[in-house]
């Protein structure tokens, strides 16, 4: 079934139609005057046929129509096979992302067919991230098409404490799409190649063509040295498409899709609570947060955007309970008083805001305050634990899921100031990818003084400059003395002379002098 029906099937279907029709009349829709304008000589009405019996049926699977815009020659090779077994050896994996793209394959399908693009695309989200819009990977990339800060920022994704708009699912998509249009016209219309360079960076991957023109080989994807990812990368997305092509042939079940809208955008012109949101709009707030996953806190951000996605059964009725709501009331204020020692900065933390709005909110052109100066607060109307997928929730949710290695203990560790994660590493002997996995983070992302991170360790240390029952560590910068050795002073410190080595970026054959500075985490209540 053609979904798009090109200008020669519509010049067709109205030569077909309209034969033998004597009267010309005026066409009155959009859909007419499209068909008029194709076919001017002849337009009449047809009484047993009408306009409506091109349009695609709202009945039909949107799986079908998915296929049915497939533009990319099918390919069966080694690579290729490899991923269609084992797509349909799990199919229970594919019944969950079907499931999860439910509420946003429809919006991408049209999105894809208004910019004349490859259906296959609407894929992809698959490969990136399964259709999860909180999928966050280990170089950064978030949202369903897993993009990373600098290219989001590129593409006009706004990100800050409030908002991520590589989580949105509207803004995110508008940003695919132009950025694989981009690439796409880069390698002059291969969209293979176009698709390596969305994983991997077009820089990569004329690097790569440059590499094989110079040694006078082949120039394709299929020939082209790549890294194993991008190798796998398109594989993948070929493999997927010959699935949901043909997927009876191979066992596969894709549960169904209804070809209509799942949502409709609502626009507000101020900032709103999620939870009076998701309440006006008779949704839980855990359905709520993943049609609007670009909001990161409780609230939208108090610069915008504000709009939502609803459902388009409940939008009728989140507009009707939404103007019965006053303004001022889509957010919550308490009044606080400030003490000795506030800033502005511990404040917002402590209420869960940002230091930015509590200074729209009470007029302030800087961040001075004083003591028993009044402040009015923006806050959440729920407890903070109920906005789950808050990006502070969804951090405690995975650290308190996270799990060691056998032998290994877990505790807390507060970020100091001048912290890096290779150094909370060093202290705990575990590596930063683990604590980057047990914390939902990536292993390049900053860190500030306050956070608090779970690491699993088997001799768990502490914070240093703070107490607790096994001692009390300090940073001490060590100036090595004459007769030193890394021996004696691991024993001095009651360390051991690994730890030293991995705190200073030293190994076993590195020497020391008089007058080198050394770093030591050291607990002082054993030191002899």
């Amino acid at each position: 079934m053609n979904f798009k029906l090109k200008p020669l099937a519509l010049a067709l279907a109205a030569s077909s139609l309209f034969i033998g029709c004597s009267q010309i009349t005026t066409p009155k829709t959009a859909a007419e005057k499209e068909l008029a304008a194709i076919t001017p000589d002849v337009f009449c009405p047809v009484d047993a046929l009408s306009w409506q019996d091109f349009a695609p049926s709202a009945d039909v699977n949107l799986w079908d129509r998915v296929r049915d815009g497939f533009q990319i020659p099918s390919v069966h090779n080694e690579r290729v096979d490899t991923y269609i077994s084992w797509y349909s050896r799990n199919d229970n994996y594919m019944k969950r992302v079907s499931e999860r793209a439910n509420r946003y394959l429809y919006h991408i399908v049209e999105q894809l067919e208004a910019n004349d693009l490859p259906l296959e695309l609407a894929l992809l989200p698959i490969v990136e991230s399964a259709f999860d819009p909180f999928a966050y990977s280990h170089g950064r990339a978030s949202g369903i098409w897993q993009f990373i800060p600098g290219t989001g920022k590129h593409y006009g994704l706004k990100q800050n404490y409030w908002y991520d708009g590589r989580r949105d699912i509207e803004a995110s998509t508008e940003a695919a799409i132009r950025y694989l249009s981009n690439l796409n016209r880069q390698f002059d219309g291969d969209w293979l190649l176009a698709l390596a360079a969305y994983n991997t960076g077009g820089g990569n991957v004329r690097k790569a063509i440059r590499r094989n023109k110079a040694k006078g080989k082949a120039t394709d994807f299929w020939s082209l040295k790549l890294p194993r990812e991008t190798s796998a990368y398109v594989p993948q997305l070929l493999a997927l498409a010959e699935l949901v092509r043909n997927p009876d042939e191979y066992g596969l079940t894709l549960t169904d899709i209804p070809n209509n809208p799942y949502f409709e955008r609502i626009d507000l012109d101020s900032q709103m609570d999620l939870a009076q949101a998701a309440e006006l709009a008779g949704m839980e707030l855990k359905d709520f947060y993943h049609l609007n996953a670009g909001y990161n806190r409780w609230a939208t951000d108090p610069d915008g955007p504000f709009h939502f996605l609803v459902p388009v059964e409940q939008a009728e009725g989140f507009l009707e309970n939404l103007d019965a709501l006053p303004e001022q009331e889509r957010i919550s204020w308490k009044s606080y008083k400030v003490k000795s020692g506030d800033s502005l900065n511990l404040i917002a933390k402590r209420h869960h805001t940002s230091v930015n709005a509590l200074k729209s909110a009470n007029n302030l052109s800087s961040n001075l305050i004083r003591q028993h100066q009044m402040l009015i607060i923006p806050v959440a109307s729920q407890p903070v634990e109920s906005y789950a997928y808050s990006q502070d929730q969804r951090v405690k949710a995975k650290q308190n899921k996270s799990s060691g290695k056998a032998g290994t203990t877990k505790s807390n560790y507060v970020v100091q100031s001048g912290d890096s994660l290779w150094k909370i590493a060093s202290i705990h002997r575990v590596s930063v990818s683990e604590i980057a996995r047990w914390n939902g983070m990536a292993p390049r992302d900053p860190i500030k003084p306050g956070q608090k991170l779970v690491i699993w360790s088997k001799a768990p240390a502490s914070n240093y400059a703070s107490n607790s029952s096994s001692g009390v560590i300090r940073k001490v910068n060590y100036q090595v003395r004459n007769g030193d050795s890394l021996a004696r002073i691991a024993g001095k410190f009651n360390l051991t002379v690994n730890d030293i080595l991995k705190w200073n970026t030293m190994n076993a054959k590195s020497y020391i002098h008089p007058g080198q500075r050394i770093t030591l985490f050291v607990d002082v209540t054993r030191v002899n």
